[in-house]
């Protein structure tokens, strides 16, 4: 415990001492503490991620290598495949033997036959066996006794090449030269697993097995063709050059490839080096590592490996024979010793390279910490002349261009504008004032709109009560006018024109009346809905605006493209069309254009999920100046007009006869000028429960 507390009493002293000293020293210290502490850390595991990523890189370089290998491998296996196909589809064998019986001697030509395919094919072996397996007829014309190679029950037509291992005993189709190449010696191999054996008798071979078959699919004889691996050296070297060209490998490295049957060296171009001079390492073993993970475990193995004598980056992968057992191992690899030099080589420079520049920092570390702290302590200096009173001190030019000189500028620039930043604060404040008046102006309209609001809610009532207390005495009138004309008889005939005017005027009053009431409660004043043509109606409003177009110079156009009616009272839809032309009319008082457009248009459902409604949209378009975008905004509210002699009230009703049909009036400006009036109509009269709100497009 007193350890503990003197250690922790030393950090604090040390740290007091640390924050008393100069901001040179301080600078010095902070530039020498990462430099001697983080940068030797840093090199440390740069270092080791350069190793891991060379390791990384030879080992996708031997993988690559390994794929390419193990190609050219399945290659050999489709030709030996191919091969045998084509010789047991020869037209020549089955001429040779379409007069054979089985049992009797062969045609004395299929061994010529045999060996000119042999020679052709570039195969080590054909023969030829009968439907059962049994050997009739090598291609070196002689028919040994070995094991009958068992008929494929069942397979596919498809001919297919595979690895097989052959004993003493089945290596009798082999001709004598090739039998000269099986057996290999065991040679002792550092690192190889202990075994009592001394030699490898067993051929590694790749053959492929194909069916003659008569012209009725019986199978007739079978062609056997195939390659010998054991110390086939053309073989492996071709894999070598395919693999590792002259010039592919960097820094003298050496690329080898070599088969192997179990864990035997057959064929190989690695090579022994010793009193007897170079020569391939055939008979050699590998080493019990990789044995235990490619032919036990049935791994691939891509890994530094002990290969003879010396280490090479290796890739191995087991071959497997027809039935699927491991039977040898293919592999390629090169040198490791070039890239090992070439990897500490570059590990070397860098260490060299971090010493350098860690000695080399230390030594300007102390130069720049000067040339960093002279201007900070002439900053510090000016902050306490201003701080004593001296608001006139300033930090004056510190002869750097870096972010220290403009900082010293920048406190220079803060001293200078500290006054204009006090009227600016004195002018912010008398604009925030203005600004205040200004909202209490916005305050004090939106008031009033509520206000004005209130006021259509109170005259709506009030109208509405008017129009209650009207109907009863017109009611009594026509009433007693009724009665009048009927006690009066014939001598009605007498005031005929009379009563006629009092009629008229009964039912002046009760237009009147049904207006204020559709002006108090529009939606409970709806007129029955009828299909109406747009276009029809277009034409018919067009007549009824007839007088004031003829006192002008406007142009009409028409632009009909809706294919459906609008669900709406004719009449009202009358009242808003007229209303909006004559509105477009007054807008061009100097003439214009006015273009009258009805297109087809699908309204959204009102639940979602059902399918869009069918509508119409009518337009009326003008070239006047258009509309400002605070009349945009208030265009649909009542008593809102620019017209001298204008109420207001026209397009507010107009919106609220539309939306009793579920559809909408917009307003917009157009493109190329003027105005648009816009009403969307449904083709479907709108059921109660979605008369509430109004349509939306």
């Amino acid at each position: 415990m007193g350890a503990q507390l003197s250690t922790g009493a030393g950090h604090l002293r040390l740290a007091a001492r640390f924050a008393n000293w100069p901001i040179r020293r301080k600078l010095q210290a902070l530039v020498l503490l990462p430099l001697l502490g983080v940068l030797p850390v840093l090199g440390v595991l740069l270092l080791l991620w350069i190793n891991a990523a060379l390791d990384r890189l030879l080992v996708t370089k031997v993988r690559a290598d390994l794929a390419v290998a193990h190609g050219y491998f399945e290659r050999v296996l489709g030709e030996v495949a191919a091969s045998a196909g084509a010789i047991a589809e020869s037209h020549a064998v089955h001429r040779a033997l379409q007069a054979w019986v089985p049992g009797q001697p062969l045609p004395a030509q299929l061994q010529a036959l045999l060996a000119q395919f042999k020679a052709r094919e570039r195969l080590d072996f054909v023969n030829l066996r009968d439907a059962e397996g049994q050997l009739l007829l090598t291609d070196f014309g002689t028919t040994p006794t070995v094991p009958a190679l068992a008929p494929e029950r069942g397979a596919s037509e498809r001919v297919a090449a595979s690895v097989d291992v052959l004993p003493p005993l089945a290596q009798a189709v082999l001709a004598p030269d090739l039998r000269a190449r099986v057996a290999v010696d065991f040679v002792p191999t550092r690192n190889a697993r202990p075994s009592t054996r001394s030699r490898e008798d067993r051929a590694m071979i790749v053959h492929a097995v194909a069916e003659v078959r008569r012209a009725d699919g019986t199978v007739l004889a079978r062609v056997q063709a195939g390659t010998l691996l054991n110390r086939n050296l053309a073989f492996i070297d071709h894999i070598n050059d395919i693999v590792y060209p002259p010039g592919s490998l960097p820094f003298g490295s050496l690329g080898t490839a070599t088969l192997f049957l179990d864990d035997v060296r057959i064929s190989t171009n690695v090579r022994l080096f010793g009193e007897q001079g170079e020569t391939r390492a055939i008979g050699t073993r590998v080493s019990q590592t990789v044995r235990e993970a490619v032919l036990e475990r049935g791994q691939t193995w891509l890994d530094n490996a002990f290969v003879v004598n010396d280490w090479y980056f290796s890739a191995y992968e087991p071959l497997a024979d027809a039935r699927g057992r491991p039977v040898g191992m293919l592999y390629v690899g090169f040198l490791e010793r070039p890239f090992a030099w070439m990897k500490w080589g570059v590990l070397a420079a860098l260490v060299a390279v971090l010493s350098v520049v860690m000695v080399l920092a230390a030594l300007a570390a102390a130069r720049w910490a000067r040339v960093i702290s002279q201007p900070m302590e002439r900053m510090a200096r000016t902050m306490d002349r201003v701080q004593a009173g001296a608001l006139d001190a300033r930090v004056g030019p510190v002869g750097a261009d870096d972010e220290l000189g403009a900082l010293a500028e920048h406190l220079d620039r803060l001293l200078d504008t500290i006054d204009d930043n006090t009227r600016e604060l004195k002018r912010w404040n008398s604009e925030l004032d203005a600004k205040v008046a200004e909202r209490t102006r916005e305050l004090e309209a939106v008031q009033q709109q509520l206000l004005r609001s209130e006021k259509m809610a109170a005259i709506g009532q009030l109208t509405a009560s008017i129009a209650h207390e009207v109907n009863n005495p017109i009611a009594v009138i026509q009433g007693n006018l009724d009665l009048a004309r009927e006690l009066l008889g014939e001598d009605a005939e007498r005031v005929r024109t009379e009563l006629r005017l009092v009629d008229a005027q009964i039912d002046r009053m009760r237009l009147i009346v049904t207006q204020l009431l559709q002006f108090a409660r529009p939606n409970e004043y709806a007129g029955y809905v009828e299909a109406v043509d747009p276009g029809r109606t277009l034409d018919e409003c067009l007549l009824l605006a007839g007088h004031l177009l003829a006192r002008t110079r406007i142009e009409v156009r028409r632009d009909y493209l809706a294919s459906r009616s609008a669900a709406i009272n004719r009449q009202e839809l009358q009242q808003v069309l007229v209303n909006l032309m004559v509105n477009a009319i007054h807008a061009m008082p100097d003439g214009g254009t006015l273009t009258l457009r009805t297109r087809d248009w699908e309204a959204p459902p009102v639940v979602e999920g059902d399918p869009a409604r069918p509508g119409i949209v009518i337009e009326v378009l003008d070239t006047g100046p258009g509309l400002s975008a605070e009349l945009l905004r208030e265009l649909f509210q009542p008593f809102v007009t620019r017209k001298k002699d204008g109420t207001g009230l026209g397009l507010w009703i107009s919106r609220g006869i539309v939306e009793r049909y579920g559809g909408d009036i917009r307003a917009a400006n157009h493109a190329a000028g003027g105005a648009v009036m816009s009403v969307w109509l449904l083709c479907e009269e709108v059921p109660p429960a979605a008369e509430s709100g109004a349509l939306r497009p």
